[in-house]
């Protein structure tokens, strides 16, 4: 259906890296979930009213809370698509990110009123009946909910939206709950075994963990996370195909990702110290501009000169590698240079060091200092800058 209605309703609908296009996917299916979920909360309603099951009556405001959380999701998503403006000039992307915030904590919050209502059952405990009427609606819930888990799932999928991904895990969740309330309410017409209120709690549990779940994965974007290993790659691949004009390598990549369709990276690339810095400038702007027209992004490349024809620099720089690949982890160095004095040689260059590493960045600078003394000269000193890999 939901292949149908973006076919309709989303012009352009497979040019997913428009933000246009990602806003009118999230409006669509943030519709379509209002309404499956109204129409799963008035039958379960119905269901609990008949059966008397605190599980089903549960189950169905649950969905009301789902119907809830698809009109935070379609708001957010209008909200998002809005163009920068004076007060935010890096647009309102992010905005998504906080509606699948908000879309957390209601499902946590359900899980919570959830287990209280279930306790109470659990103390007062009530017979439950069931009826074809209620077997129906319930296997009805669990197909429908399945069947929004996929949509939404194959739909975060095509527009890289972590909110509709949130929505796709409650509605597995909500199908899994469902599906131990339709096997509650089986067991007590076919064995006479009351556990209705024990199911509360079970049903209460899916949905805690679906809402520590979406939470996690919008709050991760909020407080900043390495970029995709895919969008790094590309980044490599387009700055490092202008090898054979002039670009030698690249370091100290950063992205900054302000929401989908938002993101600005920095990144510097090593070019001949003795090349035409004009025709370097020049080529520097045109991998800018291609970096923002294929990858959506505000690209700001600067500049290294890199000395390439000096053999005394090159074994210099060869040896300190060598220093450098011989300690513990991912260590790697640029901005290599050499600077002559009368009574000593500086070797200045940076070192960047993962997080979490077992060496303080005093440490990593002293043990380099220690081990150039050792392995090239005392006529050595290191000026080291220590950077920190945020990929």
């Amino acid at each position: 259906m939901i292949s149908l209605l973006s076919r309709l309703f989303i012009k352009d609908y497979e040019n997913t890296s428009d933000p246009g296009v990602r806003q009118r996917y999230g409006v669509l299916c943030g519709g379509l979930g209002i309404f499956l979920n109204i129409l799963l909360f008035l039958g379960k309603l119905l269901a609990g009213f008949f059966s008397g099951s605190v599980a089903i009556t549960a189950d169905a405001f649950n969905n009301l809370s789902d119907a809830g959380s698809s009109v935070i999701t379609l708001v957010g998503f209008r909200m998002a698509g809005q163009k920068p403006d004076s007060d935010h000039p890096f647009g309102h992307g992010r905005v998504e990110y906080i509606s699948g915030l908000l879309v957390a904590f209601i499902i946590l919050l359900m899980a919570v009123e959830l287990l209280k209502s279930s306790v109470d059952k659990i103390l007062h405990p009530e017979e439950v009946t069931a009826s074809p009427l209620v077997i129906g609606i319930l296997a009805v819930s669990i197909g429908v909910k399945l069947y929004m888990c996929l949509y939404n799932a194959r739909v975060a999928k095509k527009i890289d939206s972590a909110a509709m991904d949130a929505t796709a895990k409650d509605s597995l969740s909500d199908s899994l709950a469902t599906g131990v309330v339709l096997a509650t309410t089986l067991l007590a017409e076919f064995t006479g075994l009351q556990i209705d209120g024990w199911c509360g709690v079970l049903v209460s549990l899916f949905v805690f963990m679906a809402g520590i779940s979406a939470a996690k994965e919008t709050i991760d974007p909020l407080l900043g996370q390495p970029p995709r290993p895919e969008f790094v790659r590309r980044v490599r691949d387009i700055v490092l195909s202008y090898r054979d004009q002039g670009i030698i390598g690249l370091h100290d990549l950063v992205v900054h990702d302000y929401g989908p369709g938002q993101v600005m990276l920095s990144v510097h690339a090593e070019v001949p110290a003795k090349s035409d810095m004009v025709k370097m400038h020049d080529l520097i702007d045109l991998v800018e501009h291609r970096l923002k027209s294929e990858l959506q992004c505000e690209a700001v490349i600067h500049m290294d000169p890199v000395t390439m024809d000096d053999d005394r620099i090159r074994q210099l720089r060869e040896q300190v590698a060598e220093i450098i690949r011989d300690m513990e982890g991912k260590i790697s160095f640029h901005d290599f240079r050499v600077v002559d004095g009368d009574t000593h040689t500086n070797l200045i260059f940076d070192v960047v060091v993962p997080f979490g590493y077992p060496m303080s960045d005093q440490q990593v600078q002293a043990h380099i200092q220690s081990e150039v003394k050792k392995r090239i000269s005392d006529h050595y000193f290191t000026v080291i800058d220590v950077d920190k890999d945020y990929l």
